[in-house]
């Protein structure tokens, strides 16, 4: 894969005519004409039922993000319930799996739709929107009553964690609705039925691996070829058991040094290692959809994924599959992080457009979203959990679900995120293509972390890119 082009932020927000790899933002079109300043009409007076003003009867634009949640969330649970206090407000529903092809020519010509679910492979980046000041700032939604109870603040009914992640230079501006909880997916009946038994350390894995290679029923592992961030996951995961949470606190700041660490080193090596000896065979070529498929029917017994794997393949699921999901193995019993600890973080991240023509309703229907009905319903749908608390309580779970639950609960409080790849995409960008390429034999662990610790110093070293800091 070829690497990405040199572009500033504001290059990616205004328009550039360039055609960066997969996963960097797409050119613009011809920007549309900018629509009349909202500040024109009247303003609507607030309420502890109306805390931000909506217009009774001014339209609201939504775009879902159509990928492993599908989009029937939205149309059929999210929308209904803003409609029982707004009726007459016209939602103009839309949904795509290209979020950045689609709108970043909007965000170009002034005319941004309300509410995005800027999620997906080809999200737009963060770092650029908040550079160029086009988030709204959600703290008002945030100090809201909630939608079920006026007593209770909107902040006080989600995980912190939602807060701390989708702060951007101080202002809360990217809602994560689903608690993501990522790991190594399989399923309980194979595993069963042959016998294998989950791996705590890396020993037990790799010879796991071989006893699958060997019986010749299925490949031992795969991941979504197209879209190597997959399995960027696990790695930096990996990294971060052996040398505790700071590697990834380093990378995110731009440390000089950080990505060749000898705990990013180790983990690279581990990984390269099972992408030359057992993964299935074509899997460079497959995206997540084809893995995934594969190992519904059997081909293939394990792969990185994360908690809306579920419902992303229910229409391809056999009835007894049952997945489960277990953690990243020990590497050694030197870890400095224990067994169990995971990579999770809010996911399927919502932002109201700060210069759209109704941004009062767009911060309406997210606070909608976050009822405990609008969450739980999702939760049931789509098989995930979401960040409302307690919205899940009294439901039936899905095994994938109730195993991942059951993961983030044993974690406790060795819990991982990173945020590099939604503050810089130029250097997420490098991070699909290089580990694409770590994982077919193209790079050297060495040379893979040398070629991530470039693109990382290059952004450090422009000024035209705002930084961000942990």
């Amino acid at each position: 894969m070829p690497n990405t082009p040199h572009i500033t932020r504001r290059e990616l927000l205004r328009g550039a005519a360039l055609v960066p790899v997969a996963g960097a933002l797409a050119a613009c079109a011809t920007p549309a004409a900018k629509p009349a300043a909202s500040s024109s009409a009247a303003p609507v007076a607030t309420s502890a039922a109306n805390p931000f003003g909506v217009a009774a009867d001014k339209p609201l634009e939504v775009w879902i993000f159509d990928g492993g949640f599908g989009q029937d969330y939205a149309k059929n649970i999210h929308q209904p319930l803003f409609k029982t206090k707004y009726p007459k407000v016209e939602i103009k529903h839309n949904a795509t799996k290209e979020i950045t092809k689609v709108l970043q020519p909007r965000f170009a010509g002034g005319n941004p739709p309300e509410v995005i679910d800027n999620s997906g492979a080809n999200f737009m980046d963060f770092g650029a929107l908040a550079q160029d000041s086009q988030m709204q700032d959600l703290t008002p939604l945030l100090d809201a009553p909630s939608w079920d109870d006026p007593a209770t603040k909107v902040r006080d009914t989600i995980d912190q964690s939602v807060i701390d992640i989708g702060t951007y230079d101080g202002k809360f501006s990217v809602l994560g609705y689903v608690n993501y909880i990522h790991g190594i997916w399989y399923s309980q009946k194979v595993f069963r039925d042959n016998g294998w038994e989950i791996p705590k350390t890396w020993d037990e894995f790799l010879k796991l691996c071989e006893t699958i290679k060997k019986s010749g029923k299925m490949a031992p592992f795969t991941y979504a070829g197209k879209f190597p961030q997959y399995l960027y996951e696990p790695l930096l995961t990996m990294a971060a058991k052996i040398g505790g949470s700071e590697v990834l606190v380093n990378i995110d700041n731009l440390e000089d040094g950080a990505w060749t660490s000898e705990a990013m080193k180790t983990a690279a090596t581990a990984w390269a290692e099972v992408g030359a000896k057992y993964l299935m065979e074509g899997t460079t070529g497959l995206d997540h959809v084809q893995t995934q498929t594969a190992q519904n029917k059997y081909k293939v017994a394990m792969l990185p994924s994360g908690s809306w794997l579920e419902n992303e393949q229910k229409t391809t699921t056999p009835a007894d599959f049952e997945y489960g999901m277990f953690p990243i193995p020990d590497f050694t019993s030197s870890d400095k992080m224990p067994y169990g600890t995971l990579h999770t973080q809010p996911g399927e991240n919502f932002i109201v457009s700060a210069k759209s023509a109704n941004p009062q309703a767009g911060m309406e229907y997210l606070r909608a979203m976050l009822s405990k009905k609008a969450a739980g319903d999702f939760s049931e749908l789509v098989r995930t959990v979401t960040v409302v608390k307690g919205a899940s309580e009294g439901r039936q779970n899905s095994p994938g679900v109730a195993s991942a639950s059951k993961a983030v609960a044993d974690a406790g409080a060795n819990a991982l995120y990173y945020r590099w790849q939604t503050w810089y995409g130029p250097l997420k960008d490098e991070g699909i293509a290089a580990t694409g390429e770590l994982m077919s034999g193209g790079l050297t662990p060495d040379k893979y972390l040398e070629r991530m610790q470039k693109k990382a110093d290059e952004i450090k070293n422009d000024s035209s890119i705002k930084k961000y800091k942990r």
